[in-house]
Order: C-alpha cells, then sequence, then structure tokens
C-alpha cells in the first residue's frame, strides 16, 4: 500500500511502530534478564537427564537374556563361562530368563530363544547385528566344545510397526504442542506489560493521534513477535549446545509425517498465528486495564481459558476424525496447537495453507475489534466537551 496525501498506510505506520518497539525492548536491560530467567532450569535439567542417564548405562550394561529350555539355558551360560577367560570383553552379559527377573536387571540388550542348535536373536536390529558373531560363538561351544562347526543364528529384528510408529509420531505431536504453548505463554506477556506502560506515560494516546489505531495494535504484535523470535534463537542456541553436550541422555522423538525441515517451518509459522492471535486478545486487555493490578486480574480469565484451549487440541490429537478434532482445527485459538499435531501424524501439506489463511483472518478481525475498543474507551475518555453557550444579545432577542 501507498502513502496518500502525505499520510503513511496502514501497513507502512504499522512497521515503523514495530520498528520502534523492537529497537526499544531489544536493547534495554530487562530483556537481557528476561533471556536468561528460563535458561538456568532447562541447562540444569538436561545437564541432570544426561549424568542419570551416564550412570545408568555405566553402571549397568546391556545383558542378553537366555529364553531357552532350562537344560539349554545353562549349557549357553557354561558355554559362556568357559569362553569368557579368553574373550570376555567380547562376549554380552548372559542371564537366565528363569533366575533372572526383570526387576533385578532392567537393562536387558535382546533376547535368545530357540536352542544352542538353531538359535534365534530377538531385539533391536543394531544390537543383535552386533552380538550375532558372539553368540554363535557360545552356541558352538554348547554344543560341541571348541573347536566345532559354528551354527547359523537366525535374526528377528523388532522393526517398527503400524502402531509404534503412530505411538512415535504421536509422541512428537505432543511434545511439539506442549512447546509451542509453553513459548506462547510465557512470551504473549510481554505485550500486556507493554501497553499499560505507554498508556502510563500517555505514548500510545500520541500514536493514535497521528496513525490509525489499527497501526498501532499491529505495529505492536509485529514487535513483539521479533522480540519473541530472537529470545526463542537464543533459547535454541543454548539448548542445541546442552544437546550436543549430553545428547545421549536425551529421548529421540520419532520423525513427523511431514519431515522435520517441513515440521520446523510449520512450527515457526504456527507460533506466530498463535502468538498474534493471544497477543491480540491481551491488547483488547490492555484497553481496558489502567494498572497492573487490573491487567494481572482481566488476564487471568484469558490464561485459563488457553490452558483449556491447549487441553482441548490435546485431546483432539488424540481423536483423529471426530468432531473434537474437527472442532479444535477450525476454533482459531486451538488450531495452531492442533493443526501443529496434524503435521507430526499426516503427511498432507495443504490443510496447513488453509489453516493459516483462516488463523491470519481472525488476527485481523481481533485486531480491528480491539483497535476499536481501545479508541472508545481511552481516546474518547474524560469529561464531556461543553455544550456551546448562546451569546447573551441572542438570549435577550
Amino acid at each position: 500500500m501507498s502513502a496518500q496525501g502525505g499520510r503513511l498506510s496502514t501497513f507502512a505506520a504499522a512497521m515503523v511502530v514495530a520498528r520502534r518497539d523492537f529497537a526499544a525492548i531489544l536493547y534495554s536491560r530487562s530483556f537481557i534478564f528476561f533471556l536468561l530467567g528460563p535458561l538456568f532450569p532447562v541447562i540444569v535439567g538436561a545437564l541432570a537427564g544426561g549424568l542419570g542417564h551416564r550412570m545408568e548405562t555405566s553402571g549397568e550394561p546391556p545383558a542378553l537374556r537366555v529364553a531357552m529350555a532350562p537344560a539349554d539355558s545353562a549349557a549357553m551360560l557354561r558355554a559362556r563361562a568357559a569362553l569368557a577367560p579368553q574373550i570376555d570383553e567380547a562376549l554380552p552379559p548372559m542371564v537366565a530368563a528363569a533366575a533372572e527377573g526383570e526387576r533385578q536387571h532392567r537393562n536387558i540388550g535382546a533376547v535368545l530363544s530357540g536352542t544352542p542348535a538353531r538359535p534365534r536373536l530377538s531385539g533391536p536390529e543394531a544390537q543383535i547385528e552386533a552380538w550375532r558373531g558372539p553368540v554363535a560363538l557360545v552356541a558352538a561351544t554348547a554344543l560341541h566344545g571348541l573347536p566345532g562347526p559354528v551354527p547359523e543364528v537366525s535374526l528377528h529384528a523388532t522393526a517398527s510397526s503400524v502402531a509404534s510408529d503412530r505411538r512415535g509420531r504421536m509422541a512428537t505431536a505432543q511434545g511439539a504442542q506442549t512447546l509451542l504453548f509453553l513459548l506462547t505463554m510465557v512470551l504473549a506477556g510481554m505485550v500486556l506489560s507493554n501497553l499499560v506502560e505507554e498508556k502510563a506515560n500517555k505514548v500510545i494516546e500520541v500514536l493514535a493521534a497521528a496513525i490509525p489505531m489499527d497501526a498501532v495494535f499491529l505495529g505492536k504484535l509485529f514487535a513483539m513477535l521479533g522480540v519473541s523470535f530472537v529470545g526463542i534463537a537464543a533459547w535454541a542456541s543454548v539448548a542445541g549446545l546442552a544437546i550436543a553436550g549430553v545428547g545421549q541422555g536425551l529421548p529421540m522423538l520419532a520423525a513427523p509425517a511431514v519431515g522435520w525441515p517441513a515440521m520446523i517451518a510449520l512450527g515457526i509459522a504456527y507460533f506466530a498465528m498463535a502468538y498474534l492471535l493471544l497477543g491480540s486478545v491481551f491488547l483488547a486487555i490492555g484497553s481496558l486495564a489502567s494498572t497492573v493490578r487490573e491487567v494481572q486480574t482481566l488476564s487471568m480469565p484469558v490464561t485459563m481459558m488457553q490452558l483449556v484451549v491447549f487441553f482441548l487440541a490435546s485431546y483432539a490429537m488424540t481423536q483423529p476424525g471426530s468432531g473434537a478434532e474437527i472442532f479444535a482445527l477450525a476454533f482459531p485459538f486451538s488450531s495452531p496447537f492442533a493443526m501443529l499435531a496434524r503435521a507430526a501424524q499426516e503427511p498432507a501439506l495443504w490443510p496447513h495453507a488453509v489453516a493459516l489463511a483462516w488463523e491470519a483472518l481472525w488476527v485481523a478481525i481481533l485486531i480491528r475489534a480491539g483497535s476499536r475498543l481501545f479508541r472508545r474507551r481511552v481516546m474518547q475518555s474524560g469529561p464531556a466537551p461543553a455544550r456551546k453557550r448562546r451569546h447573551p444579545a441572542q438570549e435577550v432577542s
């Protein structure tokens, strides 16, 4: 849009406000402390998780459970003990299923069944491939002693099934929803504090007198969104360093249905929409409040409703194709959460374009409604204009 009659267009004016607010917040001291606040518990949690995993794996190496007939199990354990003095490091620890309970040895890497003549390894593919040769050697020793013919070990990899894929993607969807919710709730509160501060020192009224109120609201939302992305980038950098340091202790999420690059791009887009939707409501609340206490009182119902929205999206994720999922996808405030979960579970991309356009429409509607509410309650507040008095000569006549 171009300026008409020397006056900036709504979008151009919004960008002016956005640049002003973005620079003012980014170079303030409070923003530095705001960035540092969430990092300490995250760093401590990551270090504790990595340390716990290392202690667990170092104290209890993976073992091979022998689930054969008692006589065959005993023969395999005797053969393993006979080979231990020569090649103990190459042989996996073996425990008999009948003598060893799950609670006594939890770190079971694979299960050996069948017979010494026809042993069968069941477990993760990488683990059973690594143990294939040692198991064959132990089985040959159990059958013939050394030397002797080595039997063929049949492998039974526990490949992921449709059910396990669905569970993994659901875990990814749940993690993405939770992260989106936490980031939105933590960062959207900046909109309220900034608006209340500018209302107190009359800056907002000066801006509203110079440019359209829609441009003021839109500019403030864009500025806060930009500041939020700066904060997320800083936190993500620290998280990347933590993962690089203790990556072995962190759980691995299943790949989403749309792939990780598309999932990250959609996550950024849905965070922007969720932030703009919630921020537009907070701006409308800010127009009703004049003090920080009033802001806290009025924002509490919105926060509670946002929790309800999050639980709705989480429930809809577990009910694909149901009325609850359709409602969560269509309701603008739950749509970003529900659609992000859908991206982890369904590979289609075109529904996301429709959802983003629908959410952008509601952002525009809420900004317009909030700006009108602000102009009616704040810009027109104060004593009513005095009625024009008639001239005394006119009163005599």
